[in-house]
C-alpha cells in the first residue's frame, strides 16, 4: 500500500511542461539550448529538471563544471516521454479542430528521395480522401529515419532498405533507380551507360554526409580499389544540380529525381550499368500495433501499388 501511495504521489507531480523540457534538453544536448529554444531562462528549465528527478526519484543528469550528461534512466525515460507527449498531442489536435473535422495527426520521417519522387503525390491524393488528418513531414537520412520511429519521435519512416536493427519492422515501399548526373559537356553527356569505375577518375559532388548515396558510392569505389574524388558534399538535390551544371563534377541522385531538373539545367543523365543502382525503399514503424488508426490509414495508402512508373 505504501508503495502505491509513493507511485501515485509521483504520479501527481509529473506534468507535459516538465516532460517536454526533459525531451528538449535531451535533443539539444545543453540546457542552455533547450532554454532557448523554449523560450525560457535556463535557470527556470534546471529548476523544472530537478522537480522532475524528485518526482520520479531518480537522477537523470549528472552534473559536472562541463555540464550536464544523461544517465541510463533519462535514455530511458526520453522514449517514454516522447510517446506521452505525442498522445497529449494528438488529444489536443482532435478536440481542438474537431468542428474543422480533423481528427488525428501522423509524424513522417523521410529521406530525400522518398519526398522528390513520390511522396508529394501520394500525399496530396491521402490528404484528399482524409482531410481530416494532419501529416507532418520532415526529412532525414535513413539511418536517423529508423533511430526515430524506434525512439517514438516518428510514427512512420521511408528509407533505403537495409539493416537498421530489431526495433523497427520493414514494409515493401517502392523502387528506384540511380543515375549519373554530368554536365551538358562532359566526356561521359553523349553516353547512354556507363560502369562506375570509368566515372571514378572525375570529381564527384556528394549528397550530405551519412546519406546512403554516399555511403554506396564509397563502398563501390572500395570495391574497385580505386579512390572516391568528393570535391565537395551537398543537402538537397537541386543544389547538387546546379554544381554539376556548373562544371564542379559529377553526381549520383535518382533518376525520378534527376528529371526534375533535367529541364531547367544544363545536365546529362547517364545510365549506371551496376547492380546497385537498383534499389528498394521501405517503410519502417515499430510494429503494426504501434500505429494510431490514421498512421495505419496513412501505411495501407502509401503500400498501395503505384498506378506507373512514376505515380
Amino acid at each position: 500500500m505504501a508503495e502505491r501511495k509513493r507511485w501515485y504521489h509521483c504520479r501527481m507531480k509529473l506534468d507535459p511542461v516538465s516532460l517536454r523540457l526533459f525531451v528538449a534538453v535531451m535533443e539539444e544536448s545543453t540546457i542552455a539550448a533547450a532554454a532557448a529554444r523554449e523560450h525560457l531562462a535556463a535557470s527556470a528549465v534546471s529548476r523544472r529538471l530537478a522537480d522532475l528527478e524528485d518526482a520520479l526519484r531518480v537522477t537523470l543528469f549528472t552534473r559536472s563544471n562541463k555540464g550536464t550528461e544523461p544517465t541510463a534512466a533519462a535514455y530511458a525515460l526520453l522514449n517514454l516521454a516522447r510517446g506521452v507527449l505525442n498522445d497529449l498531442d494528438g488529444i489536443a489536435t482532435q478536440m481542438r479542430d474537431y468542428g474543422a473535422g480533423v481528427r488525428g495527426h501522423v509524424r513522417v520521417v523521410a529521406n530525400i528521395s522518398a519526398i522528390t519522387q513520390f511522396l508529394p503525390a501520394q500525399l496530396q491524393s491521402f490528404m484528399a480522401l482524409h482531410p481530416q488528418v494532419d501529416v507532418r513531414l520532415q526529412e532525414q537520412i535513413s539511418t536517423a529515419i529508423a533511430q526515430s520511429v524506434a525512439e517514438n519521435a516518428a510514427d512512420v519512416g521511408i528509407l533505403n532498405q537495409g539493416h537498421y536493427g530489431d526495433r523497427v519492422v520493414q514494409l515493401p515501399y517502392r523502387t528506384d533507380e540511380l543515375v549519373l548526373v554530368v554536365p551538358r559537356e562532359h566526356p561521359l553527356a553523349r553516353r547512354k551507360a556507363a560502369r562506375f569505375a570509368e566515372v571514378l577518375p572525375h570529381d564527384f559532388v556528394g549528397a550530405h554526409p551519412g546519406s546512403a548515396i554516399n555511403n554506396q558510392l564509397t563502398k563501390a569505389a572500395s570495391e574497385a580499389g580505386l579512390p572516391l574524388r568528393l570535391r565537395m558534399q551537398v543537402t538537397s538535390y537541386d543544389a547538387m544540380c546546379l554544381m554539376v551544371a556548373a562544371g564542379l563534377g559529377v553526381g549520383v541522385m535518382p533518376r525520378g529525381s534527376a528529371a526534375l531538373y533535367k529541364g531547367t539545367q544544363p545536365i546529362r543523365v547517364v545510365t549506371l550499368s551496376e547492380p546497385w543502382a537498383q534499389r528498394q525503399l521501405v517503410l519502417c514503424v515499430r510494429s503494426g500495433e504501434s500505429l494510431s488508426s490514421v498512421a495505419r490509414l496513412l501505411v495501407d495508402h502509401l503500400c498501395a501499388p503505384a498506378e506507373s512508373p512514376a505515380a
